[in-house]
């Protein structure tokens, strides 16, 4: 294996996700003793002169103070918080859009609670119309996510796959 496969997530002195990079940087961190290696893959990254575990959770050696983490509202973060599923149909095609519950020409904001993961074919049969008029019924309210990671939310949501991180990674407070 390469060092260029995989992510793994970096964890600040007092056990915070706080980003996740590539094995080759958590590579170079671990050999410059900048960090500690917490979870491994179970394989090793092996050369002529060393052989290590492949890293999976790495520890920073030193403190990062990190300025407090914003969640920015963008089309990623809302396709991650509805896990990529149309809130209309339920379904979970390529092509996702992002729908304004309210549409903007009556006033709707760019807001978490009223946009909405839909297929191209739920926004296009809702169009500008709510989902009263249109008589489509959203299968839950959306809400802003009251988990801020220091990570970005759609990297949050995906590192949620990750066994070995589950541990070090705080339950998210929307389903």
């Amino acid at each position: 294996m390469s060092l260029s496969n995989g992510h793994v997530l970096v964890l600040n002195l007092d056990y915070q996700p706080i980003n996740i990079c590539g094995t080759r940087r958590a590579v170079k961190l671990l050999f410059k003793g900048k960090a500690e290696i917490i979870e491994n893959r179970g394989d090793f990254i092996r050369s002529a002169a060393f052989s290590m575990p492949r890293p999976s959770v790495i520890k920073l050696a030193t403190f990062i103070k990190m300025p407090a983490p914003t969640l920015k509202l963008s089309r990623k973060a809302i396709l991650a918080r509805d896990n990529h599923r149309c809130q209309y149909c339920g379904g979970n095609s390529v092509k996702m859009t992002v729908d304004h519950i309210v549409p903007r020409k009556f006033g709707g904001r760019f807001t978490w609670e009223n946009l909405v993961c839909a297929c191209s074919r739920c926004n296009a049969k809702k169009g500008d119309r709510t989902p009263a008029d249109s008589e489509m019924k959203l299968l839950r309210p959306p809400r802003r996510p009251g988990y801020i990671p220091h990570i970005s939310y759609s990297l949050y949501r995906q590192s949620l796959q990750e066994q070995d991180w589950l541990k070090y990674l705080p339950k998210q407070l929307t389903s």
